[in-house]
């Protein structure tokens, strides 16, 4: 731009005002980026594989357990390519903080969720081994563990012939496809349904969820109505719905993380067009007299105008690009800690709205101070009035 330097100049005129204001704006994208990037990631659902993926849950609540039986009945709904199933575990490994996803799973279950790679001869291993379990890289490396281990693993819900030991065979480490999602898909243990149903205590012959892949995506309304119409006005009724509806429901039962994300960051961008704008208005303010002799010296009202809120932009768009360059830094140690919780990275997403609202707030926070250098009359200027 041919008036950069002017501008620059104009900006760092008053450096600690300035460098104050810019940390302000730094703190407040800084924020954007982390809160926006667990929104998007709660509200995305579903990778790219699951696209052509179902999930049936009772319809009362996910909590409650549906009949083994159900799988060939939904096998034989027209456009189904294949269907599998699991059992929520819920155990812990040696004390209760170590927390962790844990299921008992149909032999087919990394047929239909082909985004978690495990090794065929692995997988053959699972299948065969009636105690094994296979895990995430992320959660082996996180416990040290390598095949041929035993995991005790503790019940918190289904004991065991009376105890809540459930010692189980690491036979596989598998690793999600999608490295961005790597850090919560591959915090998961799975361990035989078959050896589940028949060491358990109190259920038998029960599942948690279906999963269901169909032939076509277009054709997913259809065969979910088709899966729920087999229980219909039965005492175990169906939901059925795509993954990626079925894992934001699954997320809102702890809280509505837009509407959280939203409130939180409509009160921080507040408070930043209030103190931005001021730090405008009296920029201005000080720089009467000099946007006189810009306009002696011939610069139009409409250039001068322009001065003004390229200069905004500019401060906002140095310390939010800077916020959320940041964020993308931290993210990443944050999400390793957080047991998958929050995502590896910003997506793209938030960057593109991160970069929309330093347009918008420039020019929000420039707009009075720029039509008051447009106005602004030469003789009243130097003369002080």
């Amino acid at each position: 731009m041919k008036y950069f330097s002017l501008v620059w100049a104009q900006l760092f005129r008053s450096k600690t005002r300035t460098l104050l204001t810019l940390l302000s704006v730094v703190t407040a994208f800084l924020l954007f980026g982390m809160l926006d990037s667990v929104r998007v990631a709660f509200n995305s659902g579903g990778s790219v594989d699951g696209a052509n993926r179902l999930v049936t849950t009772s319809r009362l609540s996910i909590t409650q357990s549906l009949p083994v039986r159900l799988e060939q009945q939904i096998r034989t709904v027209a456009g189904v390519r294949d269907v599998t199933y699991a059992m929520w575990f819920g155990g812990i490994y040696q004390d209760p903080k170590n927390f962790f996803p844990s299921f008992s799973v149909a032999p087919n279950y990394f047929d239909v969720y082909s985004n978690l790679q495990l090794p065929p001869e692995q997988l053959k291993a699972f299948q065969d081994t009636r105690t094994g379990a296979v895990v995430g890289e992320t959660l082996a490396n996180e416990f040290g563990w390598k095949i041929g281990d035993t995991i005790p693993l503790q019940a918190t819900i289904f004991p065991r012939q009376g105890s809540n030991d459930w010692p189980l065979e690491l036979v596989g480490v598998f690793r999600s496809r999608d490295r961005a999602a790597a850090s919560g898909e591959e915090r998961q243990l799975m361990m035989n349904w078959k050896y589940f149903d028949e060491s358990n205590d109190y259920i038998k012959g029960q599942v948690s969820w279906y999963t269901v892949t169909v032939d076509n995506p277009d054709h997913a309304s259809r065969v979910a109505q088709a899966v729920d119409a087999l229980s219909a006005n039965s005492d175990g009724e169906t939901k059925t719905q795509t993954e990626s509806a079925f894992q934001q429901a699954f997320a809102k039962q702890f809280a509505d993380i837009g509407l959280i994300v939203t409130s939180i960051m409509g009160a921080v961008f507040f408070t930043l067009l209030l103190l931005t704008g001021n730090t405008m208005a009296q920029a201005v303010r000080e720089r009467i007299p000099e946007l006189a002799v810009l306009k002696t010296l011939g610069f139009r009202d409409g250039l001068v105008l322009w001065l003004v809120l390229v200069e905004s932009v500019l401060l906002v768009g140095l310390g939010g690009v800077l916020g959320l360059g940041l964020a993308r830094a931290i993210l990443p140690g944050l999400a390793s800690r957080a047991q998958g919780m929050l995502p590896a990275t910003i997506p793209l997403q938030t960057w593109a709205l991160g970069l929309a609202l330093i347009v918008l707030i420039g020019l929000v926070v420039g707009v009075l101070p720029a039509l008051r250098a447009k106005r602004l009359k030469i003789v009243d200027a130097l003369a002080g009035r």
